[in-house]
């Protein structure tokens, strides 16, 4: 059963204005073949974005992990382990654990994104949804790119029934990720509730 805070439309309305104001770096950064130093991770990724506007469905199989690896990074081998233990976590469906990890790790490591992506996801599995949408806020802020985050606000959307936020958070993760099954799968069953149809 889901528990819904009872008024969710002003944290709506808020990450729906991040995710669509959202504007990738400015800066293009080589990536070398060693890797960036941790604390260089967020801002050399925007190759790999542009990669993957172009990518077929393939190559972004690839791309997509390799982004997910640079956001992964934290810069510190004990965040990295709480990091890997609210994963292992979530992956047993411990959501309770993993939150605990999770919670560890935002407080210790405020300004990783991906700690606060991965708690989201446990809050959603747990049916808190304040707290996810407290999250991918987070998220957002800290990584503007991040369209697992935004997929996952669109997701929110659609199960609270807000199916044009959804349809247009989906297609602003396509705009990202062309090949983003999830979010295509979003778009397909809108549009056969008549949402995002185009005449």
């Amino acid at each position: 059963m889901r528990i819904y805070p009872i008024n969710l439309n002003p944290i709506f309305a808020a990450l729906f204005a991040i995710v669509m104001n959202s504007i990738p770096l400015a800066a293009q950064v080589v990536i070398s073949p060693e890797g960036p130093p941790p604390e260089e991770a967020e801002q050399s990724d925007l190759p790999l974005l542009e990669q993957l506007k172009e990518a077929d469905s393939v190559d972004a199989i690839r791309i997509e992990r390799s982004l997910q690896l640079e956001w992964s990074r934290s810069g510190s081998a004990a965040m990295d382990l709480l990091l890997k233990r609210g994963r292992d976590a979530l992956e047993a469906e411990d959501y309770g654990t993993a939150i605990e990890h999770l919670t560890a790790l935002t407080d210790h490591a405020p300004d990783f994104a991906e700690g606060y992506h991965e708690r989201a996801r446990a809050y959603y599995a747990r049916g808190l949804y304040g707290p996810a949408l407290d999250d991918l806020k987070q998220v957002l802020i800290l990584n503007p790119d991040h369209f697992d985050a935004m997929f996952g606000l669109g997701r929110m959307f659609e199960e609270m029934g807000d199916l044009r936020r959804a349809s247009e958070v989906y297609i602003r993760v396509l705009d990202y990720h062309p090949n983003h099954t999830r979010a295509k799968e979003g778009q397909t069953r809108l549009r056969k509730s008549g949402i995002g149809r185009t005449l």
